[in-house]
């Protein structure tokens, strides 16, 4: 068994403090996936944070008619909160795709952005993984890999972000608040997740002793187009093998404002800020929605099993901006893609 140190931080300041003393600290709160590493013998910390009595469970209105969201929040809380419900629909959609009642009960919002990637060989301490042990090599390239990233991958590293709320939160151009021994700063969310280049091990842009306090979104128009489609081998409980985060503003039949983000796909939410620009007054058809899906996967690439990533990406990205721009969104609660 490995002894680490346990701190139950009662302010902000003393949970950053603690975290900065030691860089082999980790913080805990739902615990879903750190728990999971420490068992698997991957996380090993020299310390553990609890962060569970500090004052992060509230969503707090904004004056422009956004939400904060604490770091604390439920996955459950944020996902049947009425607010969400009304003005990010695709939030809450996205959330219940995910993991089961339990999980989402104890999973917390920091927690789920700070998800360590998806892959089988990370998960493994027998096998080499420059994620786990830089320089140690890529198992997955030329190996299993049907689940891996065919966008923004490296030589080092093919593996994919596991999230599905944060699928969403991307596309939704959420701000991720942190604290750290610098003080506050804030984040665009495009740039929290890292791609994996020559360094894996860093999933995230946090520095060291800095941690998640919020989330906070702005008002938006997408609440009656979106949708949330989550293709997976097993209709629940299942990763997407392909997600696509879809909303949209429609006016006279064309696209005034659009936003789309991919899961399963990449070492981080993939989005593609210009491409969406770009298609901005055409047509909501499906002939603009395929060419926004070839745009989407311009230079996606597979490592052989995951091949099939890629048509099967592109039929969904088609199919959400169709659910999107009809309003009729993915119904989480009926498996079968409507």
């Amino acid at each position: 068994m490995r002894h680490f140190s346990y701190t139950r931080a009662e302010t902000v300041s003393e949970a950053v403090a603690a975290l900065a003393s030691d860089p082999q600290a980790q913080i805990l709160a739902g615990g879903t996936n750190l728990v999971d590493l420490m068992k698997y013998d991957v996380a090993k910390p020299g310390s553990i944070i609890d962060i569970n009595k500090l004052p992060l469970k509230q969503i707090d209105e904004l004056p422009n008619g956004g939400l904060r969201i604490g770091a604390l929040v439920s996955n459950t809380t944020v996902a049947y909160d009425p607010r969400v419900q009304e003005r990010y629909p695709l939030l809450s959609s996205a959330i219940l795709a995910g993991a089961s009642p339990q999980l989402r009960n104890a999973a917390t919002t920091g927690g789920n952005l700070l998800q360590r990637t998806r892959c089988y060989y990370f998960y493994d301490p027998s096998t080499p993984c420059n994620k786990r042990e830089p320089g140690s090599g890529c198992s997955a390239i030329g190996g299993i890999n049907r689940i891996h990233a065919i966008l923004g991958a490296s030589e080092d590293c093919i593996a994919t972000h596991p999230s599905d709320m944060c699928v969403a939160l991307a596309a939704l151009s959420a701000v991720v608040e942190v604290e750290g021994p610098q003080g506050k700063r804030d984040i665009p969310f495009a740039d929290f997740h890292r791609l994996p280049g020559d360094r894996p091990e860093s999933d995230n842009t946090l520095a060291q002793g800095e941690m998640v306090v919020a989330v906070r979104l702005e008002g938006n128009h997408f609440a009656g187009h979106h949708t949330y489609l989550k293709l997976r081998d097993r209709l629940s409980y299942a990763f997407a093998l392909v997600s696509v985060a879809a909303a949209m503003e429609v006016s006279d039949g064309k696209i005034v404002e659009l936003r789309v983000a991919l899961g399963g796909v990449a070492h981080k939410p993939w989005r593609d800020m210009l491409a969406e620009t770009e298609f901005a007054g055409q047509p909501a058809e499906e002939v603009t929605f395929r060419h926004i899906a070839q745009r989407l996967l311009a230079g996606a690439k597979g490592q052989g099993q995951n091949d099939f990533k890629i048509p099967l990406a592109e039929k969904v990205i088609v199919r959400a901006l169709k659910q999107a721009a009809s309003g009729r969104p993915q119904v989480q609660s009926v498996k079968a893609i409507q």
